[in-house]
């Protein structure tokens, strides 16, 4: 394949910064993306350009992408980070094309490293509850803290998408959240009696808190001791200093619980379309990728409920007919 070219015409890395901020500009406004995802990929971006500094940057090759990723492989870099560096390159030079700051990507024609199937940590339910239940206090920060843990666990909803919640999203009949998600997309999530408890429990503390603060006006759910929306790395200390507390030593983080939701769904019977939409998947494939079931347990339930499964089974202990004979 031959190499491709961006063609920025006489562009300094000065330049490039403010096409960057144009891009990031973009992915907030535009995309909705989380504060996580826009951090990532300006840190990407960045790096590629520092990686190419000392001279100006006046067209950007695919040669030039393949030899940062390979200084980036020998370094030490993982394969999941890797791909997630190209995408942000292709992601960025298809935006230059499409405000034609380059007539191509050079980052198109490049195959994402390949990645073993990884599944993201997760809890045991008897560790989920250990995390969620424990008792620390009635105060504030106590009753904040145990609600954002129930409804991490129970509605399974992405730490960005718990910050961003404003009252106006709760219901108490039927017990449900309206959440927005990845694209502004919006769905509605059910959520259980604990986590509802939890919850009533904590709003008279919030009003007490932003009546404190002269804020009655604030829309956020979860808020800090300033009266202020809670942000995503405020949740991220929340969850980590309660596995802390709990003394679970594997690492835990807001992510956990979701896929936690999922895993147990899962195990308790329900089915992989109905946990698409409680996650707000696109792709059932996603889906997938978050739940996770034990391998021996998974053939004990195809062989117990496949019929198929069950007369291979006896015929090949001798006891019944042929799956021939029995057709």
């Amino acid at each position: 394949m031959p190499d491709k070219n961006c063609q920025i015409n006489n562009r300094t890395n000065s330049q490039i910064k403010n096409e960057l901020d144009l891009f990031i500009e973009y992915l907030r406004s535009e995309l909705n993306a989380s504060s996580h995802t826009i951090d990532a990929y300006s840190r990407d971006i960045t790096a590629f350009f520092s990686f190419k500094s000392g001279r100006k940057v006046t067209q950007v090759t695919t040669a030039d992408i393949r030899l940062w990723l390979a200084n980036l492989r020998k370094h030490g870099v993982k394969q999941t980070s890797l791909r997630r560096k190209l995408s942000s390159l292709r992601s960025f030079f298809r935006f230059m094309q499409r405000q034609e700051l380059c007539s191509s990507n050079p980052a198109e024609g490049i195959s994402s490293p390949k990645t073993g199937p990884s599944l993201p940590p997760y809890l045991s339910i008897g560790q989920a509850v250990q995390m969620v239940e424990r008792k620390t206090g009635d105060d504030f920060f106590s009753l904040r803290d145990r609600a954002i843990l129930e409804l991490l666990y129970s509605a399974g909803v992405r730490v960005s998408e718990l910050s961003g919640l404003d009252v106006s999203a709760l219901s108490f009949s039927p017990e449900m959240i309206r959440v927005r998600g990845k694209g502004s997309k919006e769905r509605v999530v059910p959520f259980g009696t604990h986590a509802a408890e939890a919850l009533k429990n904590y709003l008279p503390a919030r009003d007490s808190m932003l009546n404190k603060r002269r804020r009655p006006e604030e829309q956020a759910l979860f808020i800090n001791r300033l009266g202020t929306r809670f942000t995503t790395r405020g949740i991220q200390r929340v969850v980590e200093k309660r596995r802390l507390e709990t003394g679970i030593s594997q690492p835990v983080t807001p992510h956990a619980f979701r896929h936690s939701m999922a895993t147990h769904l899962l195990e308790s019977g329900a089915d992989l379309r109905s946990i698409q939409e409680l996650l707000g998947h696109v792709s059932l494939a996603t889906t997938q990728k978050y739940t996770h079931l034990d391998l021996g347990r998974l053939s004990e339930v195809y062989t117990s409920a496949h019929p198929r499964a069950v007369k291979k089974q006896e015929a090949s202990t001798g006891t019944g007919k042929t799956e021939h004979e029995s057709e």
